[in-house]
């Protein structure tokens, strides 16, 4: 097991990572707790429900179970009344602990519920998609989307726990371990350069979930995050960088419709969009721009964003990105890699922009790359269905305040010794050993 620990002013918790995590659930259920909601959708209730609630079971606490419709399309809302309505029918109070589990429509809108029902009960995350396990579990964003923009309504309340079972994403498509992995690469393209270099290495072995990689993808990810959380709970400023990529993002996933492209799908391709703007804006170099868009390509997600019917679609969705102010659009773009900023941009350039990163031959459901990377991602793509798949021996604790300085030496253990790879950046495990079973 792997422990990364968040301390923001809205609570510390931990972010247990380990395979089987989800059999031990009841030690994040506080002792005080009058009752447990899990909430969930029918495809993760039947891959996982009955593991989960044999091992609440283990509280001892009364448990209420309720399923959320499965899609980005029914976090709104409606699906939230329908939320409290059985919380209050139920008679749950505020020694209530509701128990996310699910991927990140689940754990956004349950987190939101959390917040609200009766003005704040606790929360576990238990996130079951490598998207939600490295990024939206994380960090007390709760949110539903509204029918102008992308969690609009929502709330910064922090869970009591995160627990990160690896063990589930055997159970992914591939397109959600796609989805998942834009997020991963996010992470070094905005705080950490060399983890961008061994995220681009590593790369089919991300893809193809060789445990002891995804587990240090999981942890370094969720390090960085930490990281940024602790210094911006609120996103007031340092955490917005968070959001690169997503102010394009937003806009695909609203003119599409939510749910046609998986979130990390839409995130994938406006990162590719926000390397292009940065060289513009910024001087990011072009050959950088090109590495962003042979990665997005080859973890499998869309390097070519839908028209979605003309620029002015998408200046007018942009200007509802909450970075925006004042009807200003602001980005986080690129200055180097592991180095991101946020600030606006000339509407000519990012004109310029979307001339060169849409095309009207993208539906909702194709993914297109651009030309010199199609061969790279065309296979992973082939398996890709239209419609929207829903799932999802080492201890070490570490705390995201001291997580840099202790990266950084467990990085250069990785580089020094090759992870018995033959290869440099070949970092496997937390400590950077490659274990002697594998060949």
């Amino acid at each position: 097991m792997s422990i990364v620990r968040v301390n923001v002013p809205g609570g510390s918790y931990p972010i247990e990572i380990a395979p089987n995590l989800m059999q031990q659930l009841a030690t994040s259920i506080p002792p005080d707790t009058s009752a447990i909601l899990l909430l969930s959708n029918p495809t993760v209730r039947q891959l996982y429900g009955d593991t989960a609630l044999k091992a609440l079971k283990a509280s001892g606490k009364e448990i209420y179970c309720f399923d959320i419709p499965d899609g980005e399309q029914y976090k709104n809302l409606d699906t939230l009344n329908e939320v409290f309505t059985f919380m209050l029918e139920h008679k749950l109070d505020r020694k209530s602990v509701l128990v996310a589990l699910g991927g990140g429509v689940v754990g956004d809108l349950g987190g939101f519920a959390a917040a609200t029902f009766m003005r704040g009960i606790r929360f576990v995350q238990v996130p079951t998609t490598l998207l939600a396990q490295v990024d939206s579990s994380v960090g007390g964003k709760t949110a539903v989307n509204h029918p102008l923009g992308k969690n609009l309504l929502g709330a910064f309340y922090q869970p009591i726990a995160v627990d990160i079972d690896i063990n589930v994403l055997k159970s992914l498509p591939q397109r959600e371990i796609a989805a998942g992995l834009a997020e991963v690469i996010k992470y070094g393209l905005i705080m950490d350069r060399e983890f961008f270099d061994w995220c681009e290495e590593f790369v089919e072995e991300l893809k193809a979930l060789e445990p002891q990689a995804i587990n240090y993808a999981i942890h370094r990810a969720c390090e960085l995050k930490a990281q940024v959380v602790e210094e911006d709970e609120k996103e007031s400023n340092r955490r917005m960088i968070l959001n690169f990529g997503h102010t394009f993002a937003h806009v695909i996933e609203n003119g599409l419709g939510y749910g046609e492209w998986l979130h990390g799908e839409a995130v994938g391709c406006g990162m590719v969009q926000a390397a292009e703007l940065s060289a513009l804006v910024c001087n990011f170099p072009q050959e950088d721009v090109e590495r962003v868009r042979r990665l997005v390509a080859q973890i499998g997600c869309p390097t070519v964003a839908p028209a979605l019917g003309g620029k002015d679609t998408w200046f007018d969705t942009m200007k509802l990105d909450k970075k925006a102010s004042g009807g200003k659009i602001k980005f986080v773009l690129l200055e180097k890699i592991g180095q991101a900023k946020v600030q606006g941009a000339p509407q000519e350039l990012l004109s310029l922009v979307l001339s060169k990163t849409t095309s009207a031959e993208v539906k909702a459901s194709k993914a297109l790359s651009s030309p010199e990377v199609a061969d790279t991602a065309s296979e992973s793509r082939q398996a890709v269905t239209p419609s929207v798949a829903a799932s999802e021996a080492l201890s070490t604790v570490v705390d995201s305040s001291e997580a840099a300085a202790e990266v950084a030496r467990q990085a250069q253990i990785a580089r020094d010794a090759g992870a018995g790879t033959g290869r440099t950046g070949g970092i496997y495990g937390i400590d950077g050993v490659r274990p002697a079973t594998d060949e």
